[in-house]
């Protein structure tokens, strides 16, 4: 369906929708965005404070059916917003975010990055400027060949380069491959 006619879909009218992949569904125009031809609808009971908003493509639209018009649904004073979930999701993608740029090593080679990706699937490892720092006391520096391993236990410095070659072989091979 083209919706060239912007009265079809005015704020706050309350439709019956048939989309072209067999859904039926209610509910209220929030919005419609012509350049997109995205609607945006509102479904679900009014009460109570979760709502849920989904955004259709106006062409996925087999047909629809006027229900009536309702208030905005965008008034202010009937909006919620659980600010302490927004916030700790908020806080949460941070923490995740600044987690994923500390596996990102600064100044260092792409064979240095997928080399210690690749330690990290087993291994805890991190990043101390450009060495490798492997279960916290094994490290590993440039160019990371497993001569380049030192400090920690023998076992632990053993471990490491056993991984390391094993890394290595398996990253040789497959850029070998490509």
């Amino acid at each position: 369906m083209d919706a060239n006619n912007g009265e079809e879909f005015a704020v706050g009218c309350l439709l019956s929708i048939k989309t072209t992949l067999g859904e039926e569904f209610q509910g209220q125009v929030v919005t419609f965005d012509r350049p997109s031809n995205i609607l945006v609808i509102q479904e679900g009971p009014k009460a109570g404070p979760r709502r849920n908003i989904r955004l259709l493509k106006a062409n996925y639209i087999k047909e629809f059916t006027y229900l009536g018009q309702d208030e905005d649904p965008l008034d202010i004073k009937k909006c919620y917003l659980d600010l302490h979930s927004l916030q700790a999701k908020e806080e949460s993608s941070i923490r995740q975010a600044e987690i994923e740029a500390e596996r990102i090593g600064v100044g260092v080679t792409s064979e240095a990055q997928n080399i210690f990706d690749a330690l990290s699937k087993t291994l805890p490892v991190r990043w101390e400027k450009t060495v490798i720092v492997v279960l916290n006391e094994v490290r590993v520096s440039s160019p990371y060949l497993p001569e380049s391993v030192s400090g920690g236990t023998p076992a632990a410095k053993d471990r490491v380069k056993k991984v390391l070659e094993l890394e290595r072989k398996r990253l040789q091979t497959r850029g070998a491959g490509l």
